[in-house]
Order: structure tokens, then sequence, then C-alpha cells
């Protein structure tokens, strides 16, 4: 019996061998893609009031919203595209820092910075209907018709429930290079999303099942290019709107002078 164990020996350790070479072809993973470099044209530059510390901006119904951070300065309004002064507006209480709007189902969600609340308003009137709690911070809201997307500060969107504000999924953002923090405002455009990144002078296009960054708008020295006046109230870009009748963006961003539309290539 040794002696059939013993010559069976090799052929085991044969077995072992191909089973290990077969393990290790199969851990060979394909390298996550870098986003592309996504172009752009100006189409039209039109003005921004520079006292508003840019944090929402949306184009519904052939009319632009605003909303605007900062305690004391913080505002909901419609805005006239054209001279870029507000047509409609409220006034958030100094006790909140105002940050990213979405409209959907003919109300505009409202978040707060640090201080845990989302404030709810009647499309038509901008009177303030209901209130949600919100444990984490409040950067950037959009949504994909039926949950709001939210972001936090950090690498995650939250998809989360409208009507009770239940988180009902987490998504990374991701690239090649790892997870990407300061996500900050959102839009949902065609069905991906995209988001400006606090501190950076570029937006990413983000898959929004998977996470992964697929494409990045390069907008360094954006001000600089076009001629517009820069002081130190001027802060980074900030806000992202889409117009579906045109095709177009519109950007800003926080203090700046001016507003742009544009089309990627």
């Amino acid at each position: 019996m040794k002696k059939i164990a013993l010559l069976l020996l090799p052929v085991l350790m044969l077995a072992c061998n191909d089973t290990k070479e077969e393990s290790s072809a199969d851990t060979t993973t394909t390298a996550i893609p870098a986003p592309i470099n996504m172009g752009y044209t100006i189409v039209k530059v039109y003005p921004h009031d520079v006292s508003s510390y840019t944090q929402g901006l949306i184009w519904f119904n052939n009319t632009l919203y605003e909303g605007t951070g900062l305690n004391g300065e913080s505002r909901l309004m419609k805005i006239d595209l054209e001279t870029g002064k507000s047509t409609q507006k409220i006034d958030i209480s100094k006790d909140y820092f105002g940050e990213g709007i979405t409209i959907l189902n003919d109300k505009i969600y409202q978040l707060t910075y640090t201080e845990h609340k989302v404030f709810v308003y009647d499309l038509a009137t901008f009177k303030k209907i209901k209130e949600f709690d919100w444990n984490m911070q409040g950067w950037g809201i959009t949504h994909n018709g039926k949950q709001l997307l939210i972001s936090t500060g950090d690498s995650n969107i939250y998809f989360v429930n409208p009507e009770t504000f239940a988180i009902e999924k987490t998504l990374g953002v991701y690239d090649n290079n790892g997870y990407l923090s300061n996500i900050n405002e959102l839009e949902f455009v065609n069905g991906s999303i995209f988001a400006n990144v606090y501190l950076k002078d570029y937006i990413v296009k983000i898959n929004p099942e998977t996470g992964l960054i697929e494409g990045r708008i390069d907008l360094t020295s954006l001000l600089q290019k076009t001629g517009q006046p820069i002081t130190e109230e001027t802060d980074v870009l900030n806000g992202i709107a889409f117009n579906p009748a045109t095709n177009s963006f519109y950007i800003t961003g926080k203090k700046w002078p001016a507003l742009y539309e544009i089309k990627l290539n």
C-alpha cells in the first residue's frame, strides 16, 4: 500500500501544480480605464451676480434656478439668464448655510451644509412645505426621475427616497487612481451623473450604476481665458445645469462674475 501511495504522489503533485497555474491565471484583472478628456465649446457668456456663493444650479421649464450658501447670505432664487438678476427669491435664515438644490415633482429640495436639515419648497411660490432630517453633511443634490442623489463631501453618492428620505443605495465614485472625494454639485444628464469636485477646476462624468468616472471636462483658467475680472472674493468652480432643448450646460462658480453656456464636443 505504501508503494502504491508513493507511485500516486507525483500524479497528485502534478494535479496540484495545474490547479495553482489555473488559479493564478484566473486572478488576472483588467485595468480600470482612465477618464476620457471631454472637450467643450463656449456658446455664450452671461452675467452672474458676484454676491452669489453658488451651491446649486438648475435649468427647469426654460428657467434658471440657483441656490447659494454662507450663513446670512444663503438664498433660493429664480434667475433671469440674460441679466443674471433674480426675478423671485427667498432668503434663508442666517442659522443655515444653504447648499445644493434640485427640482422633482414640482418641489424644490435644498440641502444645508452642517445643520442636518433639508428644506422642501413649492416650486411656484417658494413656500416651504416640509423639512427632512439628514444625518450627514449636505453638498450637492440632483435626481434621476425617481430618487434624489446626494453628495456629502466624500466619495459617495446616496440615492434617497424623496418622500421618506431613506437611503436606498450608496454609490462609491472612483477612477483609475481610486476613490475620488469632495464630490460636490450634481446634475443628472441623459443617464449619467455630472459632478463638480470641490477645489478642482474640472467636472467629472460618473456612471450611476458602477460609480466609475468615465469622463472629465477640464475648465482650468476659464475666467482668465475669457477676460473676466477676478477679485479676492472670486472662489471655486461650482454649479452645473443642463438645458435638454439645446443640449447645452450652464456652469459657473462661487461669486463668479460670469455664467457660461457650453456644449460638449
